[in-house]
């Protein structure tokens, strides 16, 4: 599994990738965390806005922190 943080290093974005790590650890599931800073890369996504999180390619929320709980609830769906 694939997550991706897309964000250019505000502290929010910061606090998103800490919160998606926890969750990782929290469900124990084999995923591969990734921050992803270049702005063309994050254009890509067609996200306007940052923090946005990122699973297996499909944006999960964007302009917002995101808590553990709710991320881990994602992985465990994404990873059936």
């Amino acid at each position: 599994m694939k997550i991706e943080v897309l964000g250019i290093g505000c502290p929010k974005c910061k606090k998103l990738y800490e919160e998606a790590a926890k969750a990782v650890a929290e469900t124990g599931v084999s995923a591969k965390l990734i921050k992803v800073e270049k702005l063309d890369d994050i254009m890509r996504y067609g996200v306007m806005v940052t923090p946005t999180l990122v699973i297996d390619g499909q944006v999960k929320s964007s302009g917002r922190v995101v808590k553990a709980a709710q991320i881990a609830g994602w992985l465990l769906e994404a990873a059936k």
